[in-house]
């Protein structure tokens, strides 16, 4: 960081804050759905992690923690949608502070960094939110095939029309959204091979069964977290377990675009 500035971003409301040790907090508490887990990840006392977790449940008009109880595994907590949004908008500008005191942040950059700010205001019912670049765009007759990179060598590419493209504006270069619901990823073993366009490696870091379904969430190799939901059936039958290297499948047109208006 030049000039030995340290970024801190402290996002304040309703008497308390999101300060950048509660922001990691919300972080290990997606990825292990336990706060004494996540308070242990961070160097946080139980008692000190709670008492942060209640704080945060008022910082806006919607929870950003759920408790969850019962299950295999006793219970735990997750974050909330707005939860999610709240974490990811704090990220951002944690973001675009250590690219300006880097002096990286040139005008094109700059104003791209905005976008993807604005990219996050998104509401939606989608599970997994992905943001990144439109790397490549090739039209075809009718529909488009879209290649967002998501950074870290990871990327998800899209079919949709040609309408669609010209109603969001998508270029090259320019930033938008990919959308995927829990219930449109499938999950094999590494190296599986299918006729599904996007292929995401990554490491099972939660498995809560339900009654007929298990929601399963992957950490992905960019950092990026990806949520599937597979029947309890498929969890034994592929031996899903925290720790587990998965390959998560997305059809090209299950992948909805979208962009900041």
């Amino acid at each position: 960081m030049n000039n030995g500035l340290e970024p801190l971003i402290d996002l304040r409301g309703a008497g308390t804050s999101l300060t950048p040790q509660r922001a990691r907090l919300l972080q290990a508490l997606d990825a292990h759905g336990s706060i004494s887990a996540a308070a242990r990840t961070v160097g946080m006392s139980y008692k000190g992690a709670w008492d942060a977790v209640a704080a945060l449940n008022r910082f806006v008009d919607e929870p950003l923690v759920q408790a969850e109880t019962g299950g295999s595994g006793g219970g735990g907590a997750r974050l909330t949608p707005m939860g999610r949004r709240v974490l990811a908008f704090h990220q951002a500008l944690t973001s675009l502070q250590q690219r300006v005191l880097a002096g990286a942040a040139e005008a094109g950059g700059l104003d791209q960094l905005l976008d993807r700010l604005g990219n996050l205001m998104l509401k939606t019912s989608a599970r997994n939110q992905f943001e990144g670049t439109v790397q490549t765009l090739v039209r075809g007759a009718v529909n488009s095939e879209v290649v967002l990179d998501l950074d870290a060598g990871e990327r998800l590419t899209a079919i949709i029309t040609n309408a669609s493209v010209d109603d969001l504006g998508l270029r090259e270069g320019g930033t938008a959204i990919a959308l995927v619901k829990s219930s449109f990823v499938i999950l094999a073993a590494p190296g599986a091979r299918t006729s599904a366009r996007n292929a995401l490696a990554g490491t099972v870091v939660s498995c809560r069964e339900g009654a007929v379904n298990a929601e399963v969430v992957l950490q992905l190799a960019g950092g990026r977290q990806l949520v599937a939901t597979v029947t309890n059936e498929s969890v034994k039958d592929l031996d899903i377990r925290i720790g587990a290297p998965m390959q998560a499948l997305v059809k090209s047109s299950h992948v909805i675009l979208a962009v900041a208006v």
